[in-house]
């Protein structure tokens, strides 16, 4: 398999799949695999939700481009990034850096149902989610669209048929 990167970088709305279709990926290209929020949840130490209570979005989002420049830096790993990692101007080259980058997409009524019973998402604890949804890419879609080596739409598919689907294109590199 052609591989002129160091790690695939997943990137897309949360409830899109990066995090179930990353562990897959991984599997299937012998890869480890890293959750970006995970790492973030580690080094505050607390979960996103009292992150954001504490110290609001703004600290979040700092803590966010620390790991996901100790991430970007390191090779052989496929790495589910947070949802609106792609907001930060400064997280774009990170996410570039020989890396390859897959926006896993969702339409905003898959994403809903995919994520309307998580308590822990604190941008939707809003009273008309599905209306967050909606601003909110709309917000991000041209900066995934940016970002973006290679766009999957994950509607209707399990984590498993996505992460084939990327491996299968990967493979059609050679």
């Amino acid at each position: 398999m052609k591989k002129d990167w160091k790690n695939i970088m997943l990137i897309g709305f949360m409830g899109a799949g990066k995090t179930y279709t990353g562990r897959e990926l991984a599997r299937l290209l012998k890869m480890q695999f890293m959750d970006m929020d995970d790492e973030i949840v580690k080094r505050a130490g607390m979960a996103i939700n009292e992150i954001f209570a504490r110290y609001g979005e703004d600290r979040f989002r700092d803590i966010e481009t620390d790991v996901l420049r100790e991430l970007s830096n390191k090779s052989g790993l496929v790495v589910g990034c947070g949802g609106g990692v792609v907001v930060k101007d400064r997280n774009l080259p990170l996410l570039k850096n020989s890396n390859l980058v897959v926006f896993l997409q969702a339409s905003p009524e898959i994403i809903y149902e995919r994520v309307k019973d998580d308590d822990s998402r604190p941008l939707l604890k809003v009273d008309n989610p599905m209306q967050r949804i909606r601003e909110l890419l709309d917000l991000r879609m041209a900066r995934y669209m940016e970002a973006a080596d290679l766009i999957i739409d994950t509607d209707g598919k399990t984590p498993l048929e996505v992460a084939e689907e990327i491996y299968r294109l990967l493979e059609d590199e050679n």
